[in-house]
């Protein structure tokens, strides 16, 4: 049995992650892997759950909380391969881990790689993600 045709009353039921097309397009992010890239549509999509659920830092930033084993589950991979897609998505500077100890998950900031901060303003967060 196989799937059926889209008509004109079905296209409203999908729900969809945005990935920016500079994302995918971009020169700067030729690099990233496509898993990344889907990986930070995911996290995007996350970053308004957590507006609404007021997770703002004292800056006005949001956060997010994606445990690798969250990120697991929603691209169906290993922990090594998760781990790597978060890794690279830090290294190309799309996002920001900071670890909270105790046990506790690392917050992640989405960055929004449509702005660019001045040098004084990076001075709030080193690279590996502390304060």
């Amino acid at each position: 049995m196989g799937f059926d045709f889209l008509y004109e009353k079905d296209e409203a039921q999908y729900v969809f992650y945005r990935i920016p097309k500079r994302l995918v397009t971009g020169e700067r992010f030729h690099k990233l892997s496509t898993e990344a890239k889907l990986l930070y549509g995911l996290l995007l999509d996350r970053v308004s759950l957590s507006r609404e659920n007021g997770w703002i830092d004292g800056d006005g930033r949001i956060y997010i909380i994606f445990t690798v084993e969250s990120v697991k589950c929603a691209m169906h991979c290993s922990e090594k391969s998760a781990i790597k897609y978060l890794t690279e998505l830090e290294r190309a500077d799309l996002i920001l881990r900071k670890k909270q100890g105790q046990g506790k998950p690392a917050i992640i900031y989405v960055k929004n790689f449509n702005t660019r901060i001045s040098e004084e303003g990076a001075e709030d967060f080193d690279t590996r993600g502390s304060k």
